[in-house]
């Protein structure tokens, strides 16, 4: 009796519910085309700003399903300096934050190049510049072998206790599994765009093809075949944040459909589920990107690079209460220095001290304390 549906007889031959997915195709399919048309008015330093903020949040995302945190700074100055904008603030980025960077934008700019086995290896060795992941030596650039892999299972618990979620493909069939998946997937056929992304996404995490990195590299093919979808390197909604959000449901999901029949419907409804609300959350991207838009307009000149970089975190949303050490630190100036920078920002009425008071003086933007009166 088969375990898992690779070990299926008419493996990877999906089916689906066509009649099933229409209406919720069509919705998010609609959704999609407005979002798109609305973007393509908005301009291209919009455009560009929207591009980052979807990117950075997309590769930090991304990371967090499997537990790991990226520095979002290192992130945005990777993307920006790749995509040759000039904003305030550019900090260095270490060459695993740069790996991972390269592997997102090389799926989304390029888009419309072949996916190979030579391109899944260079991503999957820019993950692992060190050959490690954490502490453990592993095949990098390279499918795994069964030299200490198989079985490759998934598996969750302590010692002696562990649970086995999924066991991929052995390794001496991964050629031959990677040949029919590519061969697929840079073929044109008769297969919804978005569709074909969330096929994509299950057949190559099914496959788990590398000894580590491999949910990142599908979410990354899924984003280029969304790219496809799009027509555009111009990223405006973000899957794995939307993913984070359900991480849980989102293992829970896979297993389901890794044990079960090649009837993948349940898995393509929840994946157009999840794309559904990747669309409705854009309104909070372009809303942060119309408003810092707006901000400059009115307030471009004689700001320093210091000033410009904590005025963008303000805009970005900052994480608990702004005061001058805190400005100190993050500028990476002189406590004096900040205390200078505050004090022009409240004399030009861009700042003002947050009115709760307390021991520590606390700073503001003018037209935040206006919105919350």
């Amino acid at each position: 009796m088969s375990n898992y549906i690779h070990q299926l007889k008419d493996w990877p031959k999906f089916k689906w519910d066509q009649e099933q997915l229409t209406r919720l195709l069509i919705k998010v399919r609609v959704q999609q085309g407005r979002l798109l048309g609305r973007m393509e008015g908005m301009g291209f330093s919009l455009q560009a700003e929207a591009t980052l903020q979807t990117l950075t949040l997309d590769v930090m995302k991304s990371s967090e399903i499997e537990g790991e945190i990226l520095d979002q700074d290192q992130v945005r100055s990777s993307i920006a300096r790749r995509l040759g904008m000039d904003i305030a603030g550019l900090v260095p980025a270490d060459r695993h934050v740069e790996g991972v960077v390269e592997m997102m934008l090389d799926a989304t700019q390029n888009y419309q190049a072949p996916l190979t086995d030579e391109r899944l290896f260079a991503w999957h060795a820019a993950m692992f510049p060190t050959g490690r992941s954490g502490m453990q030596k592993i095949i990098v650039g390279n499918w795994r072998n069964n030299s200490k892999n198989d079985p490759m299972q998934v598996v969750s618990g302590a010692m002696g206790k562990e649970k086995v979620h999924f066991q991929a493909p052995d390794a001496d069939v991964l050629n031959d599994e990677m040949r029919s998946f590519l061969k697929w997937f840079n073929a044109n056929m008769d297969v919804d765009a978005v569709i074909k992304a969330a096929i994509a996404h299950l057949w190559f995490v099914t496959i788990h093809p590398f000894e580590d990195g491999n949910g990142r590299i599908a979410r990354a093919i899924t984003d280029m075949q969304l790219a496809r979808a799009d027509n555009s390197v111009r990223r405006f909604y973000s899957m794995s944040a939307q993913i984070r959000k359900k991480r849980k449901e989102y293992y829970s999901m896979l297993e389901e459909t890794q044990k079960g029949k090649l009837d993948i419907t349940r898995w393509l409804t929840w994946f157009l589920n999840c794309f559904d609300h990747a669309l409705s959350a854009t309104d909070e991207t372009l809303r942060i990107v119309i408003r810092k838009a707006r901000f400059w307009e009115k307030h471009s000149a004689d700001l320093n690079d210091r000033q410009r970089l904590m005025i963008n975190k303000l805009l970005d949303g900052f994480e608990g209460k702004l005061n001058s050490s805190k400005w100190a630190k993050i500028a990476r100036c002189s406590s004096d220095t900040a205390l200078r920078d505050i004090t022009n920002l409240l004399q030009r009425g861009i700042l003002i001290k947050e009115p709760s008071g307390g021991r520590s003086t606390h700073y503001l933007l003018q037209e935040d304390a206006s919105s919350s009166d």
